[in-house]
């Protein structure tokens, strides 16, 4: 290829990529549902894009590194510690039976489906066990079910990847090591490859360990320090051993998450956007890699794989793991129908194929394009019928909003009090203990756990929050809160605006809208609280005083709006308005209050 071509197609890709991902942002959809159709289709149509052509014999192990990133940061995300409650019992069950049972199953069927030998059928049924919350989590977003079925889901779809990955590796360095001549020499590769993945693992924990213990880089140095130990450990055991960097990848992860001296700065969004643009990548360029001549004699058998994995294997998987426990059968039948497919069983089918395809491993070939139907069939259906069914089994979310309030003061308790007469779920979140004392005196609920720590962990734990509202009386807090928290929810986050005049640490004139208006900030609130201003709920048809201000319109259905220096909501009949108002008027207002 000339460099013309080569510029071409990366550019290509590139664009295919990322533009999918936006494609299906703005229709709300899982984005694999527009990579892998969109990567496909220029592969067959333009040669320029097909990566084997493009990058030759540094396709495969570009793939292998790419993978072993996206696996060590869902190990990062892995903190044990926070691996408690939220039916812990379902998750470990779904981890460690369904998994084997999955993997057993897909590859019992594979074999006289797909005309596979063994030994292919179950590195395929090892490749299809996984999920992933890259797959999961945007579904998730779509269809908001109940926070007890989130919690599941996005913590079996983040165990998942690593198990599913470290699970990967091992059955196909088993296959490949039933090559060998001898049994004993089998035996000896297996765990050979095994054994360089484990130790690339710990000694790369080890190297990361020192690194931040001795140098303490800062965030920027301490991420690229990262970045370049995963893809050094990885391929100096993938030169060792084929494909023995994933294990170490994904041990490092786990270990750096839960290693308490490990103390490592780490730019999370830089890690996000790294990882997004790598399962683009990946996605558009694998699909690229299938043609229509590979899909001939293999595509309706995948089907009927991907239909007996939907309808037989994940129902029976979850039946076994749900029995004894108190899930409805709503919420069960849910977690039944919930299994895409996702980017490490793509990226993993497409680095073995090859090796097994070399070792003459008899239907090996067959296993890239049958995870890709079954990546497409199951992303697709899971995509298009996931929230009908979420309806029909009634188990979705009410859509009623959700808030956060965070901070501790009387006003805010006051606030928060008001809200849930409308009917509204309240959440709050304080750090003092005399706060949090106060809060659950005033019979609020309280967020567990760190705020901060949850929205840069999993964020599992602000799964659900339609919105945070940052009501301290620290300004640097609020507005650092503020940087951080931004896109870790799925609703706005706005901050009470500081006294006028004021400065800190942080700028708390910049990052983020500021809640009310120019005069009304978070010092100006508390004073005339304490003054004897209160907080009540009235309808809209009564309008709003002259000496009362307006802080949010509750429209029907319980959707909260919230006043800001830049948008006022113009209150409609039928909505509630939630006013700062004088203690007499808000005392005779308070009763009228439907």
């Amino acid at each position: 290829m000339t460099t013309d071509d080569v510029l071409t197609g990366v550019a290509l890709i590139m664009v295919f990529a990322v533009g999918s991902q936006l494609l299906a942002s703005v229709l709300r959809i899982p984005s694999l549902i527009v990579m892998l159709p969109v990567g496909f289709a220029a592969g067959a149509l333009i040669d320029d894009v097909n990566p084997q052509q493009l990058l030759g014999p540094a396709f495969s192990p570009l793939v292998t590194l790419g993978v072993a990133v996206i696996l060590y940061d869902a190990g990062l995300g892995l903190d044990l510690n926070r691996f408690r409650g939220h039916n812990r019992t379902v998750v470990t069950r779904l981890i460690w039976l369904g998994v084997p049972a999955t993997c057993l199953l897909g590859a019992a069927l594979a074999i006289p489906l797909l005309s596979m030998s063994h030994q292919a059928a179950i590195t395929l049924g090892a490749v299809l066990v996984v999920s992933g919350p890259t797959v999961v989590g945007p579904l998730l977003g779509i269809v908001r079910p109940k926070d007890r079925l989130l919690h599941i889901l996005v913590w079996e779809g983040s165990l998942i990847d690593p198990v599913g990955g470290i699970l990967g590796a091992v059955v196909f360095h088993a296959v490949d090591a039933s090559t060998q001549p001898t049994a004993s020499g089998g035996i000896a590769h297996f765990a050979a490859s095994v054994g360089t993945g484990v130790a690339g693992g710990v000694v790369g924990a080890a190297v990361l360990w020192a690194l931040f213990r001795v140098v303490r880089p800062g965030e920027v140095l301490g991420t690229a320090a990262q970045l370049a130990a995963v893809i050094g450990v990885a391929a100096g055991c993938d030169i060792l051993r084929d494909d023995s960097g994933l294990i170490a990848a994904v041990l490092m992860g786990l270990s750096v998450a839960n290693i308490s001296r490990i103390d490592i700065p780490v730019r999370r969004q830089f890690f996000e956007t790294l990882v997004s643009l790598i399962i683009g990548l990946l996605f558009t360029s694998i699909s690229a890699t299938v043609t229509p001549a590979s899909l001939d004699h293999v595509g309706l058998p995948a089907l009927g794989l991907a239909a007996f994995l939907v309808v037989v294997v994940r129902p029976l998987v979850v039946a076994m793991c749900t029995f004894g426990t108190d899930l409805s059968r709503g919420e069960r039948c849910f977690i039944g129908w919930m299994a895409p497919r996702g980017i490490v069983a793509a990226a993993t089918a497409s680095t073995f194929t090859s090796a097994l395809v070399a070792d003459h491993i008899d239907g090996a070939a067959k296993i890239l394009p049958a995870t890709f139907v079954v990546i497409v069939a199951t992303v697709t259906l899971y995509g298009l019928t996931a929230a009908p069914v979420a309806r029909l089994l009634r188990v979705k979310r009410p859509s009623r909003s959700r808030p956060l309030l965070v901070g501790g003061d009387p006003w805010v308790l006051d606030l928060g009090a008001t809200l849930r007469s409308t009917g509204m779920e309240v959440l709050m979140w304080a750090g003092r203990d005399e706060q949090r004392d106060r809060i659950r005196r005033a019979g609020l609920e309280i967020a567990p756990g760190a705020m901060l720590g949850n929205a840069t962990g999993s964020g599992a734990e602000l799964e659900g929050i339609t919105g945070v509202f940052l009501l301290t009386g620290e300004d640097d807090f609020n507005a650092l809160a503020t940087a951080v928290l931004h896109g870790g929810v799925e609703g706005p986050v706005l901050r009470v605006g500081a006294a006028q005049g004021s400065h800190g640490a942080v700028d708390p004139y910049r990052g983020g809208e500021i809640l009310f208006g120019p005069h009304l900030t978070g010092p100006a609130l508390a004073r005339r609280h304490q003054e004897g201003s209160t907080i009540v709920a009235v309808p809209a048809e009564d309008g709003v005083p002259a000496d009362s201000d307006l802080l949010f319109v509750v429209r029907p259905g319980h959707r909260l709006e919230p006043v800001t220096e830049d948008n006022a909501p113009r209150p409609d009949p039928g909505d509630t308005l939630v006013l700062l108002a004088p203690a007499v008027e808000g005392r005779a207002v308070r009763a009228t209050v439907p």
